[in-house]
């Protein structure tokens, strides 16, 4: 299927998290659903497919983590021993080999059956800390997005500290806008280059019309002071999606007692920042900051193949849920790039933790890889529903993955893998693993990831 198509008849589709035979999806010439009609059956020379599940929103990525896939295990070693690796990763980058990088891990990231991005990116400047003419890093992001065919909400962070009363160096030199005020200098005037993106005014078939949104961040306690944080509480528009790292691990929150008396979650309060902002990662939590957080009903984003892959820990995703919060999902460092496998690491590490099985329905899990991510990213999304965009994933249902199990579990057996095809406001945008529109001279995201990390 190529170009745009204004529908599809589906053997299984899943509706509102509930498995529905013999779907017809209708949208317009915009992308969006006009029609999700069950029970039906196919039209002579209608489009057909099999299991259709809805696109999935990654809440959380840093694309430049991609690039130390498989080059730090045997090194052993913590979160901050590979902070260092992370930081070297950071130091080579420019506008250009950035570009490339980002089109190849944005490929592989929409042919996994990710359709829309939050980009946690803090790579602003040049290594020595002076700034590069006209947002030259942020664009390198937001044109690989659109050239890729991903929605993409740009979440623009504001990193200042390299801890509680330290001051960057080194790779962080190029994270920094001085303080708080340059830092909301600089996103507006990023706001202004980008055409005003800073929410969704329409969802269209065009990346470059309905597909960008201009989100912030707020790294973490331990990168943004106070004061900084209660400034850009004050000052940020209400309307912009907000995300923060929060207690990712156990020294983040014994810094912030020793020099603020509060927890993370607790200084977020206090700032301000709480109520409005999603929160990443979220491992470390005391029974207080979970009622906190519940009682704002916070979206907690979780990255369960990132915090198993750096030993970070296993958060307290059910007991967040319980309490009122939305869990969304995340790929964070890129180490796995697979929606499905995030999924069934929140079960999986819930099972782990409680010895017991089953604790996440399978449509919880559903909403966690859709409307949660997309709603924390300011988007539309993440279900097949009048007037939400046609961004459509369909998966192989015979595979040796998935023959014979119940379709409401795909989340639960499927892969990356099993993605047959992808379609993103109307568009196909990935077919059996391939690019529909070649990029750079190849449909191939491998190629495009060879060459990019060749460079």
């Amino acid at each position: 299927m190529t170009g745009v198509a204004h529908g599809l008849w589906c053997a299984t589709a899943l509706v509102d998290g509930v498995v529905r035979h013999g779907v017809r999806l209708t949208w317009d010439d915009a992308g969006v659903l006009t029609a999700v009609e069950a029970g039906t059956e196919p039209v002579p020379g209608q489009d057909r497919a099999g299991l259709v599940v809805p696109g999935a929103a990654n809440a959380h990525s840093h694309l430049f983590h991609r690039a130390l896939r498989g080059r730090t295990h045997g090194d052993g070693g913590d979160f901050w021993r590979w902070r260092e690796a992370m930081y070297a990763e950071a130091a080579r980058l420019d506008p250009v080999s950035y570009r490339a990088l980002a089109v190849a891990v944005f490929a592989e990231m929409l042919a996994a059956g990710w359709t829309a991005v939050g980009e946690f990116h803090y790579l602003h400047h040049r290594p020595d800390g002076r700034p590069y003419a006209d947002h030259a890093m942020e664009r390198a992001v937001v044109e690989a997005a659109a050239e890729v065919g991903l929605r993409l909400t740009l979440l623009d962070t504001c990193y200042l500290a390299g801890g509680p009363g330290v001051a960057l160096a080194g790779a962080q030199m190029r994270f920094g806008d001085g303080s708080a005020e340059g830092w909301l200098e600089r996103w507006a005037g990023l706001r202004e280059a980008l055409g005003g993106a800073g929410g969704e005014p329409s969802v269209r078939a065009g990346l470059s019309s309905g597909g960008l949104v201009l989100g912030a961040a707020v790294h973490s306690v331990r990168a943004v002071p106070p004061d900084a944080m209660a400034l850009i509480a004050e000052q940020l528009p209400a309307d912009v999606p907000l995300h923060v790292h929060l207690s990712e691990q156990p020294a983040e929150n014994e810094d912030c007692l020793r020099v603020h008396g509060v927890t993370p979650t607790g200084l977020l309060a206090r700032t301000g920042l709480l109520g409005r902002v999603s929160v990443v990662h979220a491992t470390h939590l005391t029974d207080a900051d979970i009622a906190l957080l519940g009682g704002v009903g916070a979206t907690v984003v979780m990255c369960p193949t990132t915090e198993a892959d750096l030993g970070d820990g296993i958060g307290p995703a059910r007991r967040l849920v319980d309490a009122g919060c939305a869990v969304a999902l995340g790929s964070d460092q890129n180490a796995v790039l697979d929606p499905f496998a995030e999924a069934r690491g929140l079960e999986m590490g819930e099972r782990l933790a409680r010895r017991r099985r089953g604790v996440f329905a399978p449509d919880e899990l559903t909403r966690a890889l859709g409307p949660a991510g997309h709603r924390s990213l300011g988007l539309r999304g993440g279900a097949l529903r009048v007037g939400e965009p046609a961004d459509l994933v369909e998966l192989d249902e015979a595979s040796v993955r998935t023959v014979g199990a119940d379709p409401q579990a795909f989340a639960l057996v499927a892969s990356a893998a099993d993605v047959r095809r992808v379609v993103v406001g109307g568009s196909a945008r990935v077919s059996d693993g391939r690019l529909v529109r070649p990029v750079d001279g190849t449909d191939d995201p491998a190629e495009l990831l060879a060459r990019a990390l060749r460079a």
